[in-house]
């Protein structure tokens, strides 16, 4: 087995790592598939931006299922698993799926600025087959950012502690080849959403922030004030949890570029691979936190024998965890307070 591929961290450590990813994966795999599930249980209610919601879910399980297990086994082997074609198949789907998320989110503050600043007449104009064409070409840009290195622009390799693997950072410092592609990587992959992100939550805080000066009286806040109020809470910490969890690693890799590989310790390089791994877990639970509703849908769903998943209820009112996310003044279920509050947090 080449040394690129033997762990450099002590066989306890490995063992630390399987476990910490194996429990990662599996709340990954359990909440997100809960939000699909509640997803296709409530399709015909979903409105067409919540569809973004259903792609976050699904690229953070795709990447849960296609990764973690290879990083698990390898983990506990001491060594990469599999040598130079399952290193370029896992660092293909990581980056795949870590593009994929971003431009979800950045689509999804997006189209939250839209709805917040539009009145019900132009934000019904997004419609479903608007949201499909959108989520297709999110895929279509991060597959083609995911192949350029096996064409030739960009390298795909090892980590510096042996057992996990990605674009090979510490390759780009002596090509100009490869640099080229890390700075366009960063800004249009990195830079660029993560700005249009924080752009429109500001701009939609500011919106909220309005609304309330506007009204003298605390108590008679609308509605639909209250609600815009804890959607944008929600989404906020959803886009900060996935940039909080990939900076670290940014940081470390783009010091690799700069610096031979060794000139960091190997546990120093995994802890921000492990915590931007975590980023896949966050969501469910911020829905659990900030929805009512949706843990009643979560109380409804009972795992039996052979993980067959049942629903123990088949209402499919208008009184659901997915929906709501992307209300805004003027909807005509606003006139229920209760109802509105615990429909809108589950979606963002």
């Amino acid at each position: 087995m080449e040394e690129q591929y033997i762990s450099k961290l002590h066989p306890l450590v490995d063992y630390g790592v399987g476990v910490f990813l194996l429990i990662i994966a599996i709340l990954t795999i359990l909440g997100n598939a809960a939000v699909l599930a509640t997803a296709v249980k409530h399709s015909s209610l979903l409105k067409s931006p919540e569809l973004l919601t259903a792609n976050l879910a699904a690229a953070d399980i795709g990447m849960a299922i296609s990764m973690y297990p290879l990083a698990i086994a390898s983990a506990w082997n001491h060594a990469w698993l599999g040598g130079d074609a399952s290193c370029i198949y896992y660092a293909l789907m990581g980056f795949l799926f870590g593009v994929c998320s971003m431009m979800t989110l950045c689509a999804m503050a997006v189209i939250r600025l839209l709805v917040t600043n539009s009145p019900k007449s132009n934000s019904n104009k997004i419609t479903k087959n608007t949201v499909r064409v959108l989520i297709a070409l999110i895929w279509l840009y991060s597959l083609l950012w995911a192949i350029l290195p096996l064409v030739g622009w960009g390298y795909y390799g090892p980590e510096p502690f042996g057992i996990s693997c990605t674009i090979a950072w510490s390759k780009f410092h002596s090509s100009s080849n490869g640099f080229s592609f890390i700075l366009s990587m960063f800004l249009l992959c990195t830079v660029l959403p993560a700005v249009t992100i924080v752009a429109c939550y500001l701009g939609i805080a500011w919106k909220v922030h309005k609304m309330y000066q506007e009204i003298q009286n605390i108590d008679r806040i609308p509605n639909a004030a209250k609600l815009e109020k804890k959607l944008t809470l929600m989404a906020v910490l959803i886009s900060v949890g996935f940039l909080s969890s990939w900076t670290p690693y940014a940081a470390a890799s783009f010091w690799s570029i700069f610096n031979c590989s060794d000139s960091l310790q190997p546990i120093v390089t995994l802890l921000p691979c492990l915590f931007a791994k975590s980023s896949t877990a966050y969501n469910p639970f911020i829905y659990y936190i900030f929805s009512k509703t949706f843990r009643q849908e979560i109380k409804q769903l009972q795992c039996c024998c052979g993980w067959r998943v049942r629903f123990l209820s088949t209402n499919n009112s208008a009184e659901h965890p997915v929906s709501m996310m992307w209300s805004g003044r003027g909807n005509p279920h606003l006139s229920s307070a209760a109802k509105v509050e615990d429909q809108g947090a589950a979606a963002h």
